[in-house]
C-alpha cells in the first residue's frame, strides 16, 4: 500500500504571529500521528514574512518530542545554506534522541534574494557543488568522509537517519548516483524524471533499491467547491509572491474571492493552482492513484495548508480515510 505523509511549512495566518504558526505545526504533527500518517516533515525558508519554518532541525526536534511513533524529518534542509559537518551533527543529535524515527530530507535551493544569501553567507555557486557537499555529509555518518581528513561528526557517526533528496533534473541524477531515495513534485515532467532516476539508480548502503516519494497539494472536502476553496489561501499567497516578490500570511478564502484581480494576478493564481488535487473522496482517490501510477511512487507527501486549521484537519482526516491510514 502507498504510504501517506505530511509536509508542513508553518505558514503564518493573517492576524497571527510566527510563534503561533510554529506551535500550530507541533500540534498538527500530533494530529497527523493520530490519523496514521507515516512521516511529518518541516521545511526551511528564510526571511519570508508568511512562512515561520526557518530552522527545520530545531522544529523537527520539537515535533519528535511531542510525538511517539510518526517519523519526523525535513523537507528539506537546503544543503547549500549550511556546512555539511553542522548538518551531520544536527541530525546525529536528532537520531540519538529519537532513534529510528528521523528523516534527513535535503534540497539544493539557496536563499531567494541576494540579501538573504549574503546574510546566510552562501552564494548561488554553492548549489553547483550539491553532489560534493552531499557526499561529504553522508561520509560523516559512515565515518568515510575524506574532504577534511581527521574531522568527525561524532554525534552522527554510525547512526542512520533515512536520507532523501528533494530534486528534479540534475538533483534526481545525483540521488540515483548516490543510491538515495527521491522526493519529487508532481508535475508534467515527473514521470520522465522518475524513469531516468530508476534507470540510473545505484544501490548503496543507504538504499538497496529506488524509492520515490511524490509531493503534491491535496484537499478533500464534502464538495468539490469546498475542497477548491481550501487550497485558495496558499495559492493566493504564492501568486502574490510571484507578482509582488513577497509571500504574505494566509488570508481567508472569502476575502480572496472578493478581490478585484488584475489579469496578471489571475494568471499567477491559475499557475499556483495548476496540478493541485482536490474534490470529494470519490474525486481524489482516482486522481491520486493516477499520480502514483505515473511515477510508480512508493509514497505521497501532502503539502496542503489553508486558513482555517480545523478545515485543514478535516481534509487530512478524509484523505487518511481514502488511503486506509
Amino acid at each position: 500500500m502507498t504510504r501517506l505523509s505530511v509536509l508542513d511549512r508553518s505558514l503564518v495566518r493573517a492576524g497571527q504571529d510566527p510563534a503561533r504558526a510554529l506551535r500550530e505545526t507541533v500540534r498538527f504533527a500530533r494530529q497527523a500521528e493520530e490519523l496514521g500518517y507515516h512521516r511529518f516533515w518541516v521545511s526551511e525558508h528564510h526571511s519570508v514574512p508568511g512562512i515561520a519554518g526557518s530552522a527545520p532541525t530545531v522544529l523537527a526536534a520539537a515535533v519528535a518530542a511531542a510525538t511517539t511513533r510518526i517519523r519526523v524529518g525535513t523537507g528539506g534542509v537546503m544543503l547549500p545554506n549550511h556546512r555539511p559537518l553542522v548538518v551531520a551533527e544536527q541530525f546525529g543529535v536528532l537520531e540519538a534522541l529519537s532513534p529510528g524515527r528521523v528523516d534527513m530530507g535535503l534540497g539544493r535551493s539557496v536563499g531567494f534574494t541576494g540579501g538573504i544569501r549574503q546574510a546566510l553567507g552562501h552564494g548561488l555557486d554553492e548549489a553547483d557543488d550539491f553532489a560534493g557537499r552531499l557526499a561529504e555529509l553522508l561520509g560523516y555518518f559512515t565515518g568515510k568522509q575524506t574532504t577534511y581528513p581527521g574531522v568527525h561528526a561524532w554525534s552522527a557517526e554510525g547512526s542512520r537517519p533515512e536520507v532523501f533528496v528533494l530534486a528534479m533534473g540534475a538533483g534526481a541524477e545525483i540521488a540515483a548516483g548516490l543510491g538515495l531515495p527521491l522526493v519529487i513534485a508532481a508535475t508534467p515532467r515527473m514521470a520522465e524524471a522518475v524513469a531516468a532516476y530508476r534507470a540510473s539508480f545505484r544501490p548503496s548502503e543507504w538504499s538497496a533499491a529506488p524509492y520515490v516519494m511524490i509531493a503534491t497539494n491535496v484537499a478533500v472536502a464534502e464538495t468539490r467547491a469546498a475542497a477548491e476553496r481550501l487550497q485558495l489561501p496558499d495559492a493566493w499567497s504564492t501568486a502574490v509572491s510571484r507578482t509582488r516578490g513577497e509571500f504574505p500570511p494566509l488570508s481567508p478564502a472569502a476575502e480572496i474571492l472578493a478581490l478585484p484581480l488584475t489579469d496578471r494576478e489571475r494568471r499567477a493564481l491559475d499557475r499556483a493552482r495548476a496540478g493541485q488535487v482536490h474534490g470529494t473522496p470519490a474525486d481524489v482517490a482516482p486522481a491520486l492513484a493516477d499520480l502514483v501510477r505515473q511515477a510508480d511512487a512508493d509514497e505521497v507527501l501532502v503539502t496542503m495548508t489553508t486558513f482555517d486549521a480545523e478545515e485543514r484537519l478535516d481534509s487530512y482526516r478524509r484523505l487518511a480515510g481514502i488511503f486506509g491510514s
